[in-house]
């Protein structure tokens, strides 16, 4: 990033810059001062950010250097986050870079705001998304669009577009994003950073503003595997305020990474390298499989026919759960409020105006899947072939131990290419889409470059397996070692 010498302290990784605080070579205040330093000098062209909390952040790395001074440091303790702007942070706005939330500011933390707080790290601000998370580019933000690091003329995937591009261009150490439907592993890959979307129920959705409340997930956005592994045993486990959450013992991940992968067996499911799959990118994940192989791993192709189905299922199952979720959006309780003549004129006003089109359009397939006549015929019959679905992984992990894949189909695509055309856009999330409809974990790890812009290797694994996941995706990492610094150019800077 800053060519020559030792790295800005905003360049390190979670793992280096522990080594950094625990030595006293840096402190927390040094490290996060270096972070905002970095979001004066970038954000205007990236716009990863909806608040930056400098203030907050700047006083919660004063209390942790005294943390740290008296012994009591964690792997998290001063390491500067950004949290996705769907996470509740009490006293500090959230929007879901929606009209509609503007001037929310919850009286709560989220579940994993509070985990984090708790393990020292410093909140430095909330990310920007496509609206209510609903959009694969994050150009569905009602705020501002952000920004490809590595080529600013481009997306950077979403909805948890602002946490991607943050990790990407230094603005934070680590980030965390909501994925319903790939939407921290699809930014991920074409920001050419890690993300993690866990098992489902792993961490508590407990303060995430809902989009779709069975496919949802917190996960973390990180420059290294090793770093992922570190903020999920930080936010992982039981939380009874979610009556999803899983009552399961939360291991260390970060001491599973031991590089060995030898014997473990890796299925390639033929339909993610479908009709649509850019030549660059197929090229890369089959290289970055190649190097899986090489580290002894038993590779050998499968097939999970009805995956073609997962878009389908998906985009009559979410939009009739955000639906329901959006329901309580009505101008009454909090949000966005029209004045109007009568109480339904009010109400309609109120989210006509505070909606964007990209909601509103799920909305009403979400009601229309849902309405009399029509609720058998769509959401039920999605439901079953939900089951399918979930029935054929199983099968599938009773064979493999992980499957590979691509995890997007295209690198990032330019500003404004797709924003017409929502099937288009909705493409952009196929290879995803399937864990989320399995609630499985799954991971995307940079793969190199195809025409100068960032490829992610999707790693899948079954229920609860976390630990062989971010096994296998840091011995590739290690192996590969691809570690993707952007460009800063490419695009206009129109903030």
């Amino acid at each position: 990033m800053d060519g020559g010498g030792e790295a800005q302290p905003w360049a390190l990784t979670i793992g280096q810059a522990r080594e950094a605080l625990d030595s006293r070579r840096l402190s927390a205040a040094e490290l996060v001062s270096s972070v905002l330093a970095r979001i004066d000098a970038v954000e205007p062209a990236v716009g990863a950010f909806v608040t930056v909390t400098a203030e907050r952040a700047m006083e919660q790395a004063r209390m942790a250097d005294e943390r740290i001074g008296r012994g009591r440091a964690g792997p998290l303790t001063g390491i500067p986050v950004q949290l996705k702007d769907n996470l509740c942070t009490r006293g500090i706005r959230t929007t879901c870079s929606s009209r509609m939330l503007e001037g929310f500011v919850p009286t709560y933390d989220s579940a994993v705001a509070e985990r984090l707080e708790d393990a020292g790290a410093v909140l430095v601000g909330k990310g920007n998304l496509d609206e209510f998370a609903m959009g694969s580019s994050t150009e569905n933000s009602a705020l501002f669009p952000t920004r490809n690091p590595h080529d600013l003329g481009r997306v950077p995937g979403g909805s948890s577009g602002g946490p991607a591009a943050a990790v990407s261009a230094g603005e934070a150490l680590f980030s965390l994003g909501s994925d319903t439907g790939g939407s921290i592993r699809q930014p991920a890959s074409l920001c050419g950073v890690v993300g993690l979307k866990p098992t489902y129920g792993l961490v508590s959705r407990y303060g995430l503003i809902a989009f779709a409340s069975s496919l949802d997930q917190v996960g973390p956005l990180t420059r290294t595997v090793g770093d992922a592994a570190l903020v999920l045993s930080a936010i992982a486990g039981r939380d009874a305020r979610d009556a999803t959450s899983l009552d399961r013992p939360v291991p260390d991940y970060a001491s599973s990474l031991s590089g060995a992968i030898r014997g473990l067996r890796i299925g390639v499911p033929a339909e993610y390298f479908a009709e649509g799959i850019e030549p660059g990118v197929e090229a890369r994940v089959r290289e970055a499989i190649g190097v899986l192989e090489d580290l002894g791993a038993e590779v050998s192709e499968t097939s999970l026919p009805h995956t073609r189905h997962a878009l389908s299922v998906y985009y009559i199952i979410a939009p009739a759960e955000a639906s329901s979720n959006l329901a309580r959006y009505d101008g009454v309780k909090y949000g966005y409020s029209a004045d109007a003549g009568t109480m339904d004129e009010s109400l309609e006003r109120t989210r006509s105006e505070g909606f964007g089109p990209e909601v509103k359009r799920r909305i009403m397939l979400g009601t229309y899947a849902l309405s009399a006549g029509y609720y058998d015929a769509y959401y039920l019959r999605a439901q079953r072939v939900r089951t399918i679905i979930r029935r054929e992984f199983a099968e599938a992990f009773g064979e493999y131990d992980l499957l590979a894949a691509p995890t997007s189909p295209t690198v990032a695509f330019r500003l404004g290419e797709k924003v017409q055309d929502p099937l288009q856009m909705y493409l952009n999330d196929i290879f995803t889409m399937p864990a989320n409809i399995a609630g499985i974990p799954a991971i995307s790890v940079p793969a190199g470059l195809a025409g100068g812009l960032p490829v992610g290797l999707q790693l899948m694994a079954p229920h609860m397996g976390e630990e062989t996941l971010l096994r296998a995706a840091d011995a590739y990492e290690r192996a590969a070692g691809h570690r993707m610094e952007p460009s800063m150019d490419g695009g206009e800077t129109p903030r």
